[in-house]
């Protein structure tokens, strides 16, 4: 893909697929993102797992792939996390609105949440070495 196309690819709301070192193999976990042109940008609960691991080993990867039923594409993000507060919470409000049906009371109410506790998110920035795509 060029990058026209990949910046169209992903337009789409897509789930990414967040790849992280871990002996004896990689751990990946979905995550929401967003694609600002220079850097991926994702959220997180700042106890979660995969924090301790961009901590102990910021190099990762963030897949994002077609939807059953498109043509086969993907691209790959690959290099170092910053994780930084504050800032989760706003991405997280943003992206709930990208990746959720906000008429629904259950995703209402978990936003709510969140919101409750802003300390307790981070968000967490992936600027790329090298972008994959096909």
């Amino acid at each position: 893909m060029n990058e026209e196309e990949r910046t169209t690819f992903l337009e789409t709301p897509r789930l990414g697929i967040l790849m992280m070192n871990r002996d004896p193999a990689p751990v990946g976990v979905p995550v929401w993102f967003e694609w600002t042109g220079d850097t991926v940008e994702m959220f997180s609960m700042n106890t979660a797992p995969k924090i301790r691991r961009i901590t102990t080993d910021p190099n990762a990867s963030v897949l994002a792939v077609n939807s059953v039923g498109e043509p086969e594409a993907w691209v790959a993000f690959d290099g170092a996390i910053a994780v930084t507060n504050p800032g989760g919470l706003e991405l997280a409000e943003r992206l709930a609105e990208r990746y959720w049906d906000m008429s629904l009371a259950s995703n209402r109410k978990t936003l709510a949440a969140w919101k409750q506790h802003p300390e307790a998110m981070c968000q967490l920035t992936l600027t790329p070495s090298r972008i994959r795509s096909s």
